[in-house]
């Protein structure tokens, strides 16, 4: 008998016949005499329906924050009801089964509400409930604040809340449901020659996670990561007596060291800004970074060149599409004390990565990344590196080619699962 942690995202209860899929699934799994939790999304569509009624709800004032708190009780609602109508139909198939909210386990958090990050979880009740034939199907997305009123996690949250239980209740596995049936060794709908990969490590999942992959919410590869917790990722839509192995992200091992690189990512959601005639001395590049933290802005690529002017230099980084805004008014607020002359800003562009833990022992990734890229004409903007990863700003209108250059050039076609 194992203790297993079941995670449903929102295509995967998108509708009640999806709900009953789902159901026959955590049956399987209760049948095989195993302790199982589930956790669910908002039925697809369903969160931004509710966001869109805070937002317009919002627009009738400019006061800011305010609404918060009572945001994260709305937009949680919807997988209230996802863990209620899912208990319900797995007691519709004699299955015992309960519904818990996030406040109700408790799942702790800290206080910043739409984006919170788990404190802790206390699992005594629900674990009891679990370990006597009850399946506990849990409310993903959200927990409670230290004031007790409910919070979310940010997009993405019910693949923490998962991997945040399994850890809690010492699961043996985290099994991730949702649309596709594993992890790629890029988007194959870019490349339909890309491969499933039958394993992949911690490590190389929270690469690709991080570089746009969408596969696996970073947070939740990150906590898998530091608890040495299997994560399964497969399909909820596989025909019945159809294999569904999915992929399975665990520590490191001898045969994923084999392949060289393992994937292909790419980001669209990225933004290039160029900072100009910048003053050339020590502890700008910082000036500007802690700029951009107190703006509360990710920088990721970033290079420095000398500018024609002398004693000034040219700084380039990238943030998130989203942020532009943001990082420019915090820019131009700085800009004395900084001290440049302009900033360009290029929403045009893409991040492509190859990501392997194979870099680590092997020569010669970057010469075949740069040559492939070459060969095709396309132009590096930025270059940023890890010890498992190469990442390269580009002209988005080249984003599909690249990706499929890099695939080829690097044989992940043809690479061993």
């Amino acid at each position: 008998m194992a203790r297993i942690v079941m995670k449903f995202g929102g295509t995967s209860v998108a509708d009640p016949d999806r709900i009953r899929k789902v159901a026959a699934l955590v049956q399987d799994e209760a049948a095989e005499g195993n302790e199982v939790a589930v956790v669910v999304s908002a039925m697809s569509g369903e969160t931004n329906r509710l966001v869109a009624y805070v937002d317009e709800l919002s627009a009738d004032s400019d006061i800011g924050g305010a609404i918060d708190d009572e945001y994260d009780t709305i937009v949680a609602s919807g997988e209230q009801v996802t863990s209620g109508l899912l208990a319900i139909a797995l007691r519709r198939r004699g299955v015992k089964a309960r519904s818990w909210q996030g406040w109700q386990i408790p799942l702790q958090t800290d206080g910043a509400h739409s984006s919170a990050r788990i404190k802790g979880i206390e699992t005594l009740a629900f674990a009891d409930s679990i370990s006597k034939g009850t399946v506990g199907v849990v409310a993903g997305f959200q927990g409670i604040s230290p004031d007790g009123r409910v919070s979310t996690l940010g997009r993405g949250g019910s693949d923490t809340s998962a991997v945040a239980l399994a850890v809690a209740l010492n699961a043996d596995r985290c099994d991730i449901y949702t649309d596709v049936d594993g992890v790629y060794t890029t988007d194959p709908r870019i490349v339909p020659e890309a491969r499933r990969l039958n394993r992949i490590a911690f490590e190389e999942m929270l690469e690709l996670a991080s570089q746009g992959a969408k596969v696996l919410q970073t947070r939740s590869v990150e906590l898998a990561m530091n608890n040495n917790l299997p994560i399964r990722v497969l399909t909820s839509f596989a025909d019945e007596g159809q294999e569904n192995p999915g992929t399975l992200v665990c520590a490191e091992d001898e045969t994923m060291e084999e392949r060289v690189v393992s994937g292909v990512a790419y980001s669209r959601d990225e933004a290039q800004i160029s900072l100009l005639g910048l003053k050339d001395k020590p502890g700008v590049v910082a000036q500007v970074c802690g700029v951009m933290s107190e703006a509360d802005v990710i920088v990721d690529m970033i290079v420095q060149g000398i500018s024609q002017t002398e004693n000034s230099a040219n700084l380039v980084f990238t943030v998130g599409e989203r942020d532009v805004k943001k990082a420019l008014a915090a820019l131009d607020t700085a800009k004395q004390d900084i001290g440049f002359e302009d900033v360009v800003v290029n929403e045009k562009v893409t991040k492509v990565s190859v990501v392997g833990i194979g870099m680590r022992s092997h020569t010669g990734v970057a010469h075949t990344m740069f040559s492939a890229l070459a060969e095709r004409g396309i132009n590096i903007e930025v270059i940023a590196t890890s010890e498992i990863k190469i990442s390269v700003l580009i002209d988005a209108e080249y984003t599909e080619l690249a990706v499929r250059a890099l695939h080829g050039a690097f044989e992940l076609e043809a690479s061993r699962g």
